[in-house]
C-alpha cells in the first residue's frame, strides 16, 4: 500500500452534515444564524465555512487568467501593479520637485493635482525632467480637461514621444460630478459630448484614460461594496451607450476608460470585490458586442479609503493601509495609491508620503506580492465572497437601469439618498462599537493631544454628496474635550472600584475605554476594600463624574450604600453605575445613581450629552 493511500485511511472525508452536527452540538442550543453567520452591509449573509461543494455552481472558475470572464485578471506572467505618488501641491514647480523625487524613490506614476495648471508653460513645468514613455501620470482636479489635454498633446508631440508608450489617465467623470453637485457643470448633453471630444482628441494615445468611473467618491460618502460596483457599472454603461449612440464603437469607447475603485479595510472582501469588478465588467460590454477584446482590459486604478482614516492615535492608518495594500495588490489592480497616515489632519509631509510608498515597495520586494497572479483563486471563501458580490451589484445594476438610468435617479435624487441612507447605518455602527476605530471609538489613547496639530488643507471636493469619515463625529468630542481642557480642565472621571475583584475590574476597563474616547482623565486606583474608603477617596479628588465599578449583585448593597453618601456630601458630581442591572434600577435611582453605563449604550451619544453637561457655562 502506497504512503499516499495510507495518509488518506487515516484522514477520510467529512461530510457537511458531520461538520454540522458537530457545531450544532458546541453551541449548546444557542441560534446558529445568530452566532455564526454574518450579515454584511452589501445585504448578503456569510457562513461560517465553505467547502468544495460549494463552488461547484459557480461557471466561471474554469477560466484562466486573461480568459473571459476575466475574473482572473488579465496578467499572466506576473501580478506587477504601478505605485501610485498622489501629489496635492498646486504649484507646478515645487509639484513637478516632489514627484521627480518620489520618482527615485520607488514611485511609478505621478497623480497631480491640475486645479492650477492654466497655460502650456504651468503644465510644462509640472512634467519637467518626467519620462512619460516609463512613467504614466494621472490628472486630477483640472479646470478644463479640453485644454489639458491639448496641452499635454501638445508636449508630447514637441518632445517626440512614443505615444504608443504614454499611459495614464483624467478624472473626468461628469456623472459623478453632477452626483456631487446634484447637477452637470453645464447640461448633460454639453458634458457627456466632452468625452467624446477627449476621445478624439486622444485618440493616438492607445494607453491613456480619458473617461475615469469613480467609484472612490461614493465609497468615501458611505456606499456599501456592492452600492460602490452597481453604480460604477450603470456610470459606465451611461458613457458607453452615449457613446454608441453617437456612432463611436463600444470597443473604442470601453478601452479609453478605468475605474477608480476604494479599498478598505474589509481585507478579503475588498480582494473579492476587485476580482468581481472585472467579470460585472466583462457582462455588461459583452452587451455590445465589440469588435475588439481590449473592449473587456478594464483599468483598474485604486485608492485606500480616506472613510476609516482618522485623527486620533494616526499611526494606526499605516496598518490600515497596509491591509488595504495587500487588498489591492492580491485583487489584482493596476495601479495602487496609499493615503499618507496623517492625511486627516495635514498635507502629507516627505516621510508620510514616503511611509505610503514604502509598504508597497515591501510588497513587492520583500513579500513578493508582484510574483503571483491571481493568489486568491480557488479559495473557497473568497470565491462565495466574489460570486455573491457579483450577483448583489448585478441585481443593483440591473434596478437602476429599469429605474430610468443611473442620471436620471441623480435627477431624482435616489442614487444620493440610497447611498446617504447607507452612511447612516455605517455611523450608527460606529458610534454603537459595532464596527471598530481603533483608537476613536475604542481603545483610545487617553493622553493623546490633536487639536495643535490640525492643519488647514486645501482638497478637490464638492458640495454636493458628502465625503466623510467614519471618525469624524467622535473626534468632533474630543477636540471639543481638548479645547475645554484648554481655557478650564480636562474633564475627571473617578473609578470607584469595590467588590467583586474581577467584575470590578472589567468594568473599570470598560469605563476608561468608555469616556477615553471623549479624552477624558481616568483616575484609576487598585480598588477600595469598604464603601466609606471609596467614597472619601472619590470626593477628595475632586472629579466631574464618579463611576461605580462592582458586580450587578453588590450593586444592591454597595452600589446604594455608596450613592447615598455621595449624594449626603455634594448633589454636584454625577453618580454613575458601570453596567445594566435592570431588576435593581429603580431602587438605585432612589438612592440617587444618575445614569448607567453599558455595551447597550449609543457611545457617541451617550458622550455628547456628558460633554454638553460638563462644559455648560453654567
Amino acid at each position: 500500500m502506497s504512503v499516499e493511500n495510507k495518509l488518506f485511511q487515516e484522514f477520510p472525508p467529512v461530510s457537511t452534515e458531520q461538520w454540522e452536527e458537530v457545531i450544532l452540538k458546541d453551541l449548546k442550543g444557542a441560534d446558529y444564524q445568530k452566532k455564526l453567520v454574518w450579515r454584511t452591509d452589501e445585504g448578503f449573509q456569510v457562513r461560517p465555512y465553505y467547502r468544495a461543494e460549494d463552488l461547484e455552481a459557480l461557471d466561471y472558475l474554469e477560466a484562466l487568467p486573461n480568459q473571459f470572464p476575466y475574473t482572473r485578471g488579465f496578467k499572466t506572467e506576473n501580478n506587477k501593479w504601478n505605485i501610485v505618488q498622489e501629489i496635492t501641491e498646486r504649484d507646478p514647480k515645487k509639484a513637478n520637485e516632489i514627484a521627480v523625487n518620489a520618482l527615485k524613490k520607488g514611485a511609478d506614476t505621478l497623480s497631480f493635482c491640475t486645479k492650477n495648471i492654466t497655460s502650456y508653460k504651468d503644465l510644462t513645468s509640472l512634467l519637467h525632467q518626467i519620462d512619460l514613455e516609463k512613467n504614466p501620470v494621472q490628472f486630477r482636479c483640472a479646470t478644463s480637461y479640453i485644454d489639458l489635454m491639448k496641452w499635454f498633446m501638445q508636449y508630447v508631440e514637441e518632445h517626440k514621444l512614443d505615444k504608443a508608450k504614454i499611459a495614464g489617465a483624467i478624472d473626468f467623470d461628469a456623472i459623478i460630478y453632477a452626483l456631487k453637485k446634484g447637477k452637470f457643470y453645464r447640461n448633460k448633453e454639453t458634458d457627456l459630448q466632452e468625452a467624446i471630444e477627449l476621445l478624439v482628441l486622444t485618440s493616438e494615445l492607445p494607453h491613456f484614460k480619458i473617461i475615469n468611473v469613480n467609484g472612490l467618491a461614493m465609497h468615501n460618502a458611505g456606499a456599501t461594496i456592492v452600492q460602490e460596483l452597481g453604480y460604477v457599472l450603470a456610470v459606465a454603461n451611461e458613457y458607453v451607450a452615449f457613446a454608441t449612440e453617437k456612432g463611436v464603437a463600444s470597443e473604442n469607447i470601453a478601452s479609453k476608460m478605468q475605474f477608480t475603485l476604494s479599498v478598505g479595510s474589509n481585507y478579503f472582501m475588498e480582494i473579492a470585490k476587485l476580482r468581481a469588478v472585472r467579470l460585472l465588467w466583462s457582462t455588461l460590454i459583452e452587451q455590445y458586442h465589440p469588435a475588439c477584446d481590449c473592449a473587456y482590459h478594464v483599468t483598474i486604478n485604486t485608492i485606500a479609503s480616506s472613510w476609516n482614516k482618522t485623527l486620533y492615535d494616526p499611526y494606526v492608518n499605516m496598518l490600515r493601509s497596509t491591509t488595504e495594500a495587500m487588498s489591492a495588490a492580491l485583487g489584482g489592480a493596476d495601479s495602487i495609491a496609499l493615503k499618507p497616515f496623517d492625511v486627516a489632519y495635514k498635507q502629507g509631509d516627505e516621510f508620510s508620503s514616503r511611509m505610503s510608498r514604502n509598504v508597497q515597495i515591501i510588497l513587492k520586494e520583500e513579500s513578493y506580492f508582484d510574483k503571483v497572479v491571481d493568489p486568491a483563486a480557488g479559495s473557497y471563501y473568497i470565491e462565495n465572497l466574489t460570486n455573491a458580490i457579483i450577483e448583489y451589484a448585478w441585481s443593483l445594476f440591473r434596478e437602476t437601469e429599469i429605474d430610468g438610468g443611473f442620471i436620471t435617479l441623480i435627477e431624482n435624487g435616489k442614487i444620493r439618498s440610497e447611498i446617504e441612507r447607507s452612511a447612516q447605518k455605517r455611523d450608527m455602527d460606529i458610534a454603537t462599537r459595532k464596527y471598530i476605530l481603533l483608537g476613536t471609538n475604542q481603545y483610545p489613547n487617553t493622553n493623546e493631544s490633536m487639536l495643535d496639530k490640525i492643519e488647514e488643507t486645501k482638497t478637490c471636493d464638492s458640495e454636493g454628496l458628502k465625503s466623510y469619515r467614519g471618525a469624524a463625529a467622535f473626534e468632533a468630542l474630543r477636540l471639543q474635550t481638548e479645547a475645554w481642557a484648554k481655557k478650564h480642565h480636562r474633564p475627571k472621571v473617578f473609578l470607584l472600584k469595590v467588590g467583586n475583584l474581577a467584575m470590578r475590574q472589567a468594568r473599570a476597563g470598560f469605563i476608561t475605554n468608555f469616556f477615553g474616547c471623549a479624552g477624558y482623565e481616568i483616575i484609576d486606583n487598585a480598588g477600595f476594600a469598604s464603601a466609606e474608603e471609596g467614597v472619601k477617596a472619590a470626593l477628595n479628588a475632586q472629579p466631574d463624574l464618579i463611576v461605580l465599578c462592582s458586580s450587578d449583585e453588590e450593586y444592591a448593597t454597595l452600589g446604594i450604600e455608596i450613592t447615598q453618601q455621595i449624594k449626603k456630601n455634594t448633589k454636584k458630581i454625577p453618580v454613575l453605575i458601570a453596567g445594566n442591572p435592570t431588576e435593581i434600577i429603580d431602587t438605585l435611582n432612589e438612592a440617587g445613581v444618575d445614569d448607567y453605563i453599558h455595551v447597550k449604550n449609543n457611545v457617541l451619544e451617550k458622550l455628547s450629552i456628558y460633554n454638553n453637561l460638563l462644559f455648560s457655562p453654567c
